[in-house]
């Protein structure tokens, strides 16, 4: 079988490992943390990163941070994972759900000011695949109407939109390091502040409520309960396994990226027939060969594409059941305008297995998918 997905490692997570035991710092916040959220600030240029123990807990803090209530909204896209939307359901706000792009599945933009409403308190843009939303838009729009931005850059680390890193553009991002991801650590995530307003509360709510961290800076002489908060922090094993794949960071990416047009090139004649949409990458964007979709004109042949792979021993996914027409999205969300390309997207989509390694067996993938499709479709 070649998997749609399978964990890389560079060599040196049991070394790294193996020497957080040895530092006796098992719990969060120690050195390798320290090192991976130092690395997150330089890189991304944020005011401060604070690593999680999943971008779903980033989430949760962002809503927090946010503010947002009971009778408050919050505009995101449908064609997101579900995390992005429980963060703040979980606070007592209304995701607002609006359509994507039928270019990068992206939050569409033009969409967003007409779900505005008084109760509006957010905008939640996903950078689908890696790939930039329109951001100096959305931050306009959100500026006009003192609205926060919290990137879902979950898929986003290692691409930029217009030179600036994802991840550094809204108030606050979440970033992802789950197994599926380019940089992985199992489970993990983080936090990123870009607005120093929220840097200090932030830091208060991923330890627990306290100011901890405060104390251990010799700023108070004890610390104590001060707000509301939770144990987000991942131990320093997570950390540690981060930290040997932060190091590769752009060696990563690279081999991704290179994965990824051996793909676009291979199916160009495909797209040129009519047979397929290939993605389609902005030139504002640098994106970070994440995820590998294939458009195919309808769910039937989708299905049929993945059930001839199936067969042949590859495995071959499709991506998000939209969140609208979900039966918990249905009961505690509102939809703005027609849903098309999010409704297209969950029944046309197909994604390919990418990860590294995959370079062996990729022939063999880019041959089944051609033969699949041939001349007269799957």
């Amino acid at each position: 079988m070649i998997p749609f997905n399978k964990p890389y490692v560079t060599g040196h997570e049991l070394t790294y490992i193996a020497q957080a035991h040895a530092n006796g710092h098992l719990a969060g916040n120690g050195q390798f943390s320290k090192a991976c959220c130092a690395w997150l600030e330089n890189r991304i240029g944020s005011q401060k990163a604070l690593l999680t123990h999943s971008c779903t807990a980033a989430l949760e803090m962002a809503a927090i941070l946010s503010g947002v209530g009971s009778g408050d909204e919050v505009i995101m896209p449908s064609y997101t994972f579900v995390s992005t939307a429980n963060a703040f359901v979980l606070r007592g706000a209304t995701p607002v759900f609006v359509d994507i792009r039928p270019d990068t599945l992206n939050l569409d933009e033009t969409k967003i000011e007409a779900a505005i409403t008084p109760r509006t308190r957010a905008i939640v843009p996903v950078h689908y695949a890696g790939v930039g939303c329109e951001m100096d838009r959305i931050m306009e729009i959100a500026g006009r109407h003192d609205l926060l931005v919290i990137e879902d850059a979950a898929q986003g680390l290692i691409a930029d939109y217009r030179g600036r890193p994802l991840g550094s553009i809204g108030h606050m991002a979440t970033l992802s390091f789950h197994e599926t991801k380019n940089i992985i650590s199992g489970e993990g995530g983080a936090l990123l502040i870009n607005d120093p307003r929220f840097v200090e509360r932030a830091e208060i709510i991923w330890e627990k409520g306290t100011n901890r961290g405060q104390f251990f800076r010799g700023q108070v002489d004890k610390y104590t309960w001060v707000d509301i908060g939770s144990s987000y922090l991942p131990g320093e094993i997570v950390a540690a396994f981060l930290w040997a794949q932060l190091e590769q960071a752009d060696a990563i990416t690279a081999r991704h990226l290179d994965l990824w047009g051996t793909y676009h090139d291979a199916f160009a004649d495909l797209e040129d027939a009519g047979k397929v949409r290939r993605p389609i990458v902005p030139p504002e964007c640098r994106h970070n060969g994440h995820l590998y979709g294939l458009l195919l004109p309808n769910m039937a042949s989708r299905t049929a594409l993945i059930d001839r792979l199936k067969a042949r021993d590859i495995q071959a996914v499709f991506h998000y059941v939209p969140l609208h027409s979900s039966p918990y999205g249905r009961s505690i969300g509102r939809t703005v305008g027609e849903m098309t390309h999010t409704v297209e997207a969950s029944e046309r989509l197909v994604l390919l297995p990418m990860w590294l390694g995959l370079e062996d067996h990729m022939d063999m993938v880019i041959a089944e998918v051609l033969a699949a499709i041939g001349s007269d479709g799957p």
